[in-house]
């Protein structure tokens, strides 16, 4: 961010014909650390169905300033069956989730990988909605086709990309005066950059970018393994 290197992410994928796993680690690192102290770690698992990631279980556990926090959920066919974890106050600012908000969702991890049939670069595939559940917060994702880009990334990945434009729609979960509500949502100048999975019909993001008040975040993979070896590792890097 503004130049900064503010931390680093390592995500890792594997996709067979009828399953996936896909996990993810990370912390704040360097000027970000100074300010926030924060790390934590999300794992996913499912079916692929129709080409489709369908998750069944999720978890995430999450230290920072306010202590450690864990959370698990249990989907099936797209509903949480089962959600335990840390729960809002009483009195609490939040939007309420509601059962209806728990129907029709994927997890933060398997959302991001996306279906893209036979042809990767797709305008197609852009033109979705990702509907999310974290286990706190329920949000969509509204994907529509920017253009066709291209990424070198040393020794892992050079090729085309496909590069969705991204609109955040908070649905519950938030309190309704908080920054990510009244500035990221509805903004439509968020990219997310998708680079093909090698030996599936699976897409996974490689870059994405997104203006903040005080600069472009700008979350970049230095390495992109995708073949014989699962894993993906994006780092935040400067613009």
């Amino acid at each position: 961010m503004t130049g900064v290197s503010i931390g680093q992410i390592v995500w890792l994928v594997a996709v067979s014909d009828q399953r996936y796993t896909t996990s993810a680690n990370g912390k704040a690192s360097g000027v970000l650390s100074v300010l926030v102290n924060g790390e934590g770690s999300v794992d996913a698992r499912g079916v692929v169905m129709d080409g489709r990631l369908t998750p069944r279980f999720f978890t995430s556990k999450i230290t920072d300033d306010e202590g450690n926090s864990e959370l698990r959920m249990m989907f099936d066919d797209g509903v949480v069956k089962e959600l335990t974890g840390p729960t809002p106050p009483p009195g609490s600012a939040r939007l309420p989730v509601t059962d209806a908000h728990r129907r029709g969702v994927a997890d933060p991890l398997s959302a991001m990988l996306m279906p893209a049939g036979n042809d990767a670069l797709a305008s197609a595939n852009c033109n979705r909605v990702l509907p999310i559940f974290d286990g706190r917060r329920r949000y969509d994702l509204v994907l529509s086709f920017k253009r066709i880009d291209k990424v070198t990334i040393e020794q892992s990945f050079s090729g085309p990309v496909l590069v969705c434009g991204v609109v955040l729609q908070p649905i519950a979960g938030y309190r309704a005066d908080s920054m990510l509500v009244k500035y990221v949502a509805g903004r439509r100048d968020m990219e997310l950059w998708f680079a093909p999975i090698a030996g599936t019909s699976t897409v996974a993001p490689i870059r994405v970018s997104m203006p903040t008040l005080i600069g472009t975040l700008e979350i970049q993979a230095d390495q992109f393994d995708a073949g014989a070896l699962p894993p993906v590792t994006p780092s935040v890097l400067p613009k």
